[in-house]
């Protein structure tokens, strides 16, 4: 890596101003180590990405002079949120300080700064474009908000996601939705049977952490969600509903009920495709929605590690194992399979979990890995989970090249893919 191809380390005043430190390069981490990145690893911030201050944590760099590691002894460490579409390779690179807080659910990239740009260590997973900031348009979003609101006046699903997700919390599959286009969200459940330790919707009151949002609060009926589903599928482009969402529990816990939309759906509409994103837990209910009708399903994990895996979603009533039959059945069934893969460099590209993963792939026939970003305080969780030595590593970037070569059928991605990627062009340009 050459000197004028490295950015330097960025560091913030505590009061929301950030600077560069042009005596130190910045450098990233993987598990519990700071380490040099590689110049190609390094790319412009994306539109939409945001920078944070790490409060009571001193940010590493490599000293351009000596070229060794210390820390920046000016204000705090910054890290960087990289935009939908993207995949982190490494985390930012900081000491922690005694009494310093938890940081919040979100993800922590390497961050740093070069001839007037911001660059991040990421790289572009996915063409499509659906949660681009640049397609965001505020008056379609209010416009198309009053629309439904007005459509569906006793409809509660529609009110929560209109009122709360999408003109709340921003989400971005609820402003599409409001924009009538592309992937629809569908929080069917108030309830889960995991108690994941970052989950996004619920947190211990006598945790450090905060949920990022409200979990959802009713179970909505199957008329419910019929009733606004059907229109969607039939007039927006390359069409998704998609079950389970961030602001809900385990959508598995209602199945019935979304196995009876399913069913009503199709009798309207044979547009568009039905998908779950799940954590997998219950086969039997996978097989009785695929019999319905459902075209794809997500499983979300933290590793494909059992004892990795349980440590992070302290399971319910159920174990690893039942995630990987959900994955055989949904692929028995002609399903399409995603892992929703929470990327932690220094976990993710282990080569035990390297390992483990090329055996998930063969055994499921698995359609896709989704390699999103994990959004998580790194030394938090690696001390819940009791991580202390992560073992050999590949790097992020060698890990998905392993994979490629091993298995050219696999995609990647970063978005649940519509049914004209699953049954035609998987690589679709969706910029025009």
């Amino acid at each position: 890596m050459t000197a004028a191809l490295t950015p330097f380390l960025l560091y913030s005043d505590g009061q929301g101003n950030i600077f560069e430190d042009t005596s130190l390069y910045a450098v990233g981490r993987s598990g519990w180590d700071a380490m040099p990145v590689e110049a190609t690893d390094w790319i412009e911030l994306p539109e939409g990405g945001n920078l944070y201050e790490l409060p009571g944590r001193k940010g590493i760099g490599i000293d351009v002079i000596s070229g060794e590691m210390r820390l920046c002894e000016k204000g705090w460490a910054v890290a960087a949120f990289i935009p939908p579409a993207h995949t982190g390779l490494y985390m930012a690179a900081y000491e922690t300080e005694p009494g310093a807080p938890t940081l919040p659910l979100f993800c922590y990239t390497a961050a740093g700064w070069l001839n007037d740009q911001f660059f991040v260590t990421a790289i572009r997973i996915e063409s499509d474009i659906r949660q681009e900031c640049a397609g965001y348009d505020t008056e379609k979003i209010e416009t198309g908000t009053d629309l439904l609101l007005k459509s569906y006046p006793h409809n509660r699903l529609v009110k929560h996601l209109m009122e709360n997700c999408c003109m709340t919390y921003n989400c971005p599959a609820a402003r599409n939705f409001a924009m009538g286009r592309w992937e629809c969200p569908v929080p069917t459940s108030p309830a889960c049977n995991a108690n994941c330790i970052g989950c996004i919707s619920f947190q211990p009151e006598d945790e450090t952490i905060v949920s990022t949002q409200d979990r959802l609060s009713f179970r909505p009926t199957a008329e419910e969600i019929v009733e606004f589903t059907v229109p969607h599928l039939e007039s927006a482009p390359y069409p998704i509903i998609s079950f389970g969402q961030g602001c809900e529990g385990e959508p598995l816990l209602m199945w019935e009920t979304i196995r009876d939309s399913i069913i009503e759906i199709r009798k309207h509409t044979q547009k568009g495709s039905i998908n779950i994103n799940t954590n997998g837990s219950k086969p039997d209910a996978v097989k009785a929605l695929c019999k319905a009708g459902l075209n794809s399903m997500r499983v979300s994990t933290n590793s494909v590690q059992k004892h990795i895996y349980e440590k992070y979603y302290l399971p319910n009533n159920y174990v690893f194992e039942d995630i990987v039959e959900s994955l055989k059945v949904m692929h028995q069934c002609g399903g399409w399979t995603s892992i929703n893969y929470f990327v932690f460099p220094g976990m993710t590209d282990s080569v035990k979990e390297y390992e483990a993963l090329r055996k998930l792939i063969r055994e499921t026939g698995l359609s896709m890995i989704q390699w999103r970003n994990f959004n998580i305080d790194p030394d938090w969780y690696l001390g819940k989970i009791g991580i202390t030595d992560t073992g050999e590593l590949l790097g992020v970037k060698q890990l998905m090249t392993l994979v490629r070569e091993e298995f050219p059928q696999l995609k990647f991605g970063y978005f649940n893919p519509p049914i004209e990627r699953i049954t035609g062009n998987f690589e679709m340009d969706f910029a025009h």
